[in-house]
């Protein structure tokens, strides 16, 4: 029996339809939420990217500002957007598109924007609190991925949940929320030693690292959960790190690539944003 589908373009499309009557609600208290997103360069998959999000923004009534910055632009220029942003009241959440050129420190960004304005969830301030459980804007991507499970009512707690990466915006960050759902989680990584040995035991199998079709169905318990985050072109079509096709055989649950993760990214990028509009009013 193949597994049943984790639809985040569903979801999303759900989603929306009620934050677009949160965001109404906003407006007529006088607060319209605003989102500042700064492109630095000519990269046509962050072009891509910036556009969905301002469409999605236009959809459900968030005001979104597009800067945009010629490729060699110093990160002294781009510091001083950010300080711009940081002191603008109308602007809700600041998000800077990455990657950024090499004269530009990442990290230097990230730590610049304002806690309160972070809605990416990168800043070390904000990661700090999800490692406490404490309230703060969760990273968009590991805050859907949770959303997405929690949706389809698969229970977390007590679960093993193996995570395939170790990235600062899906890996370390998906695996610490799991945990905080109380679920046990192992992580592997590109150093990892038989990694299929670990993937077998998975209850919940969360993989990103950006290799198309790296996970089989021999890699994959007998009705696990699997959530497949990556984004990778294969004789010109779209595919994630799962084969997908093998491991709906062996699976309970799956997520589609694409229509599964990538919609619930966007969407939890609006909630983080409504969400500091709220703290706004």
């Amino acid at each position: 029996m193949s597994a049943a589908l984790l639809n985040g373009k569903e979801l999303a499309a759900k989603k929306r339809e009620t934050m677009k009557k949160e965001v109404s609600k906003l407006i007529e208290a006088g607060i319209k939420p605003g989102l500042a997103v700064i492109l630095v360069g000519d990269n046509q998959a962050s072009k891509t990217y910036v556009r969905s999000k301002q469409k999605a923004c236009e959809q459900i009534g968030i005001h979104s500002v597009l800067t945009t910055m010629p490729e060699d632009t110093t990160e002294e220029v781009l510091l001083a957007e950010i300080d711009r942003l940081n002191e603008d009241p109308d602007i809700d959440g600041i998000l800077v598109q990455l990657p950024l050129p090499s004269q530009i420190s990442e990290r230097a960004v990230i730590e610049r924007i304002a806690p309160e304005k972070d809605v990416d969830g990168f800043h070390p301030v904000n990661i700090g609190r999800m490692m406490t459980k404490d309230k703060t804007f969760l990273p968009c991507t590991p805050f859907g991925i949770v959303e997405m499970l929690k949706e389809a009512d698969i229970q977390m707690a007590g679960k093993h949940v193996v995570v395939v990466g170790r990235s600062n915006i899906v890996g370390k960050p998906v695996g610490q929320l799991l945990l905080n759902e109380d679920a046990t989680v192992t992580y592997c990584h590109s150093r990892t030693d038989d990694i299929a040995n670990f993937t077998k035991q998975a209850d919940i199998l969360i993989v990103a690292v950006g290799r198309a079709k790296m996970i089989k169905a021999s890699d994959v318990k007998e009705g696990a959960v699997v959530v497949d985050v990556g984004m990778n072109r294969e004789d010109g079509k779209l595919c994630g790190d799962v084969d997908f096709d093998e491991v709906r055989e062996v699976a309970s649950h799956i997520t589609p690539v694409p229509g599964g993760v990538g919609p619930m990214t966007i969407t939890m990028l609006l909630e983080n944003t409504i969400q500091s509009a709220k703290e706004r009013a």
